[in-house]
């Protein structure tokens, strides 16, 4: 008998697979697609479905029939609209939502759900006493542009403090960019062609999603474990997927705050060299350590691995100053890669990071900030408990917790509810690929010590219960 709901549910598989294709610009306007016989034959289903699946493309203008020849893309591509590649699961509160609400939120607003300090925990002197340092600095710190590499006194800065980590890196190894954002476009731009598959954990940081769809990657997950990848899963999607491309934290894992262990490390790397996976280590959090974490820059002498940092966890977001750490012979290409996107670096920012960071007090700062945050993460995991909200692991440092709702509740559900009361959540499965963190909720800690999170919180779970 006729399954009519199957026979729909392949038809609209067969023109997923077709838009994904253009989305990803596999295939680009004017391409002619696959024959019917063809795509039959590779997704695995019968021609009519093919048939009635390219005629309903061709009604809606996304591909054009030509008598004799075929189908073929339409002429006129649709402009890239990040919203709309990848599933469409829980979209209202997605990373852009989560991003939007933290960046536009009002004085009054609070945002447990933000990935950053708030300003009174910085060094607000220390970057005061280097701005007046700055305006009294000659022409070309103040007007000119940086060099493509990034000012030198702080490459050489930043290559010692990777020794600290075991990391060897000459300061011709690094090169500075505007953020540690930056830094990951770049290094997506450098390695990956549209359609190119990446592999990320799950949960991961959620702007990860958002900036390799934007670059039309390929996105494929492994769960996150308290030391790292589950490395079984690891190696079975490096056999299925052959992702070209790993991302991850090694140390204050974002969002969990788990830590990779040593044995989990040197799998991992067997595992990359195995399979020609090259692997990007976005190590934002360093500073938040109180004991150094394993480092795959560090066992890996920086040839499969990209080391990435930033101070704009530490420092200030407003100076945007970031730093990218790769094998020599990748450095030149992407020096012509930072010309052409952004011409010379920020001079000024670097030059004002540099000042901040040879000030004696930033160290002080910085053991006085690990302490606040080890004080706000015992005072915040407390208060949580006491709503029924249980960490996924107790974190050694950093400013995350990730946290599991009460009684199967839907984190987006509170978080929408949480909203009206002016409070940013950030639920669970913007981190989550596989859409598999629906009761959770990551906090950052230093955001999270107003009562007036716990009042909204216990009243949003009230409601959803």
């Amino acid at each position: 008998m006729f399954d009519e709901t199957k026979s729909g549910t392949r038809i609209t598989m067969v023109t997923a697979a077709i838009k994904q294709r253009i989305a990803g610009r596999s295939l680009t306007p004017g391409d002619k697609l696959p024959s019917i016989r063809a795509f039959a034959r590779t997704m695995q289903v019968s021609t009519s479905t093919v048939v009635e699946a390219y005629d309903r493309l061709a009604a809606e203008g996304v591909i054009q029939a030509r008598p004799g020849s075929g189908f073929y893309v339409a002429s006129q591509a649709a402009p890239l609209a990040l919203s709309e590649i990848g599933p469409k699961l829980d979209r209202a509160v997605d990373p852009f939502w989560v991003s939007r609400q933290s960046l536009d939120a009002g004085g009054s607003d609070l945002k447990p759900g933000c990935g950053w300090l708030p300003p009174s925990w910085l060094p607000e002197d220390g970057v005061r006493r280097a701005l007046r340092t700055l305006s009294r600095a000659d022409g070309p710190s103040l007007a000119d542009y940086g060099t493509p590499l990034g000012l030198p006194p702080l490459r050489q800065l930043i290559a010692r403090r990777l020794a600290d980590h075991g990391i060897d890196a000459s300061p011709d190894q690094i090169m500075l960019t505007e953020s540690g954002t930056q830094a990951m476009d770049l290094m997506c731009r450098f390695l990956l062609e549209p359609g190119d598959t990446v592999m990320v954990d799950d949960p991961c940081y959620f702007n990860f999603h958002a900036l390799l769809r934007a670059h039309r990657a390929r996105i494929v997950s492994v769960a996150y474990t308290p030391t790292g990848p589950d490395i079984d899963l690891f190696a079975q999607t490096l056999k299925e997927h052959r992702p070209r491309l790993y991302i991850t934290n090694s140390a204050m894992h974002n969002p969990t705050g788990a830590t990779l262990s040593p044995v989990t490390a040197h799998r991992m790397l067997k595992l990359a060299e195995q399979f020609g996976l090259t692997i990007i280590e976005d190590d934002i959090f360093a500073d938040f350590e109180h004991v150094p974490a394993p480092r795959l820059a560090a066992f890996d002498g920086l040839d499969r691995v990209i080391h990435i940092g930033s101070f704009s966890k530490t420092l200030s977001a407003s100076a945007r100053c970031g730093f990218i750490a790769a094998r020599p012979d990748w450095i030149e290409g992407l020096i012509d890669l930072k010309i052409a996107t952004t011409f010379g670096g920020g001079r000024l920012a670097a030059e004002l990071v540099l000042n901040v960071l040879r000030d004696g007090s930033y160290r002080k700062h910085m053991e006085g900030l690990r302490r606040h945050l080890f004080r706000a993460m015992g005072e915040v995991n407390v208060r949580l408990k006491n709503l029924g909200i249980e960490p996924w692991i107790e974190p050694q440092a950093g400013m995350f917790l990730w946290s599991r709702l009460p009684d199967g509740l839907d984190s987006a559900d509170v978080a929408r509810q949480a909203l009206a009361d002016n409070i940013v959540l950030a639920p669970g499965n913007v981190f989550s690929l596989s859409q598999s963190a629906t009761s959770f909720l990551r906090f950052n800690v230093s955001q999270s010590l107003d009562d007036r999170v716990f009042t909204a919180l216990r009243k949003a779970m009230a409601r959803k219960r």
